[in-house]
């Protein structure tokens, strides 16, 4: 088994190996403030991750349809050489960029067999924030 030495503390660790087939699901997570996109096959299993905070955006400019876009090119990169081909997308929360990551995940190689849209929403649960006045 393949171990990874951790520099800082002087630990090795298992490094972790996960089966990629070529149909996985893909996880945008598009929030107010950030955007994450993950790669991971049918079971669950995380394949390959990026966002717009990884990709070197800071402050406003984490939460811009570009920033998503480039944090899906950088994931859809390494799953496809890991071998993944297909995904079906979940795409949840309010935010900026939901449709850029998934055009560019579609440009990169990977096809995109469906969109599913999993935003949480309320049966008229917990009492909301007071508006924002800006």
């Amino acid at each position: 088994m393949a171990k990874k030495t951790n520099q800082k503390a002087g630990k090795t660790q298992k490094k972790r190996k996960v089966i990629v087939e070529a149909n996985g699901e893909a996880h945008v997570t598009a929030s107010f403030n950030n955007i994450i996109i993950s790669l991971t096959n049918k079971k669950g299993d995380v394949v390959a991750w990026s966002s717009a905070g990884k990709m070197g955006f800071r402050g406003s400019k984490k939460n811009t349809p570009y920033a998503a876009q480039l944090a899906a090119e950088d994931a859809s990169k390494t799953a496809h050489e890991a071998g993944l081909r297909k995904v079906k997308v979940y795409v949840k929360g309010p935010g900026n960029g939901r449709e850029s990551a998934i055009r560019s995940l579609h440009n990169n190689g990977i096809e995109v067999t469906e969109i599913i849209d999993i935003t949480p929403l309320p049966h008229n649960g917990c009492r909301p924030p007071k508006r924002r006045r800006v």
